[in-house]
């Protein structure tokens, strides 16, 4: 019998996500059965759409997430011993995957898939530049805002795994390029490292007087990865017929009474704006596309990517709290 680690909900969040909030369990789990294989976890991914995630009802139930893991035996023709698969299999060590099951049945309606050629790049991308916050940027922010040359590009969380990504292809595409981040060394690191046009610290500067200084002729494309006042603040700074993806709202996850924001509704009726969401699996039917590009963008050396990494399936939890409070540099994975 092999058994598995798994992290489950031990309470409902309150505010920030705390240690005791989860609690570690194994389980064993029954022998291979025709059609299934078993896979063994070698990377995970912590994002910030787990706080975001309705966790009502769910105490005790298996936290969500994406993982790399590798097959350790297998009862289905597709798959060999050793291939690697990505899949929403949540936080835990080991699981048996049904490899027919059809997409919608998870807590994503993206289907796992084996890892592609990755032409001797690490695995762990496909947790992130390679995975779905690769194409979380590519097709979120090509398809949404549809970047013309030489059009001015706003992106918040832009030391993050999505907004860095996204700022390096409005730079390809010919944009100007303006990020918001949370610390002077990731503004620092945007500007010497991925090429922003300007950056600027959200937590030390006048966001309205920044945009004037780095915008002077206004914003077309806002990617928001972050919401709140600082939304309210950039949709009040766009040109004429602007395009605004919504990826995010990570300033509101950790407030159960969600905060007011300054009313838009004048400026998005005026300037006849644009503005949507989205979920990723919109484009599963393209998924291999994205990465593609992505791969073509990297061996090009014109996309660049970052990863926090890490180590220990037992530091999940911390390396999660650690991703709401802004330490890391782009993906944030747990190796384990």
């Amino acid at each position: 019998m092999v058994k598995t680690k798994k992290w489950i909900l031990a309470k409902k969040f309150d505010g920030k996500p705390k240690n005791d909030d989860f609690k570690l369990v194994e389980e064993e789990l029954p022998p291979v059965k025709d059609g299934e294989v078993l896979l063994e976890a070698l990377y995970f991914s912590v994002d910030p759409y787990m706080r975001g995630h309705d966790l009502s009802g769910l105490i005790g139930h298996q936290m969500i997430g994406s993982q790399v893991a590798k097959v350790s035996e297998s009862k289905h023709k597709d798959y060999k011993s050793g291939d690697l698969v990505v899949g929403y299999f949540g936080w835990r060590s080991h699981t048996i995957y049904q490899a027919d099951k059809p997409a919608g049945t998870d807590d994503t309606k993206i289907k796992p898939y084996k890892l592609p050629d990755f032409h001797g790049l690490s695995p762990s991308l496909a947790l992130g530049v390679l995975g779905m916050p690769g194409n979380t940027s590519y097709f979120g922010f090509l398809e949404l805002c549809k970047p013309k040359a030489g059009e001015t590009v706003v992106v918040n969380a832009a030391a993050g795994a999505v907004g860095m990504h996204v700022g390096q292809i409005a730079k390809i595409k010919g944009c100007r390029v303006i990020g918001f981040a949370g610390s002077d060394d990731k503004v620092e690191w945007l500007k010497k490292e991925i090429g922003f046009d300007a950056a600027y610290n959200y937590k030390t500067v006048d966001i309205d007087k920044a945009l004037a200084e780095s915008a002077p002729n206004g914003v077309d494309c806002y990617f928001d990865n972050v919401g709140g006042e600082m939304s309210s603040t950039v949709i009040r700074r766009m040109n004429l017929f602007g395009r605004v993806s919504v990826c995010g709202s990570i300033s509101t996850y950790n407030d159960d009474v969600k905060p007011k924001a300054t009313l838009v509704q004048e400026k998005v009726i005026g300037n006849q704006l644009k503005i949507e969401g989205f979920m990723v699996y919109r484009w599963q039917d393209r998924w291999q596309e994205g990465i593609k590009q992505n791969i073509q963008w990297i061996k090009e050396g014109k996309l660049k990517y970052q990863e926090t990494i890490t180590n220990g399936f037992e530091n999940i939890p911390q390396a999660f709290i650690d991703l709401l409070d802004g330490k890391n540099i782009g993906k944030a994975i747990i190796k384990a």
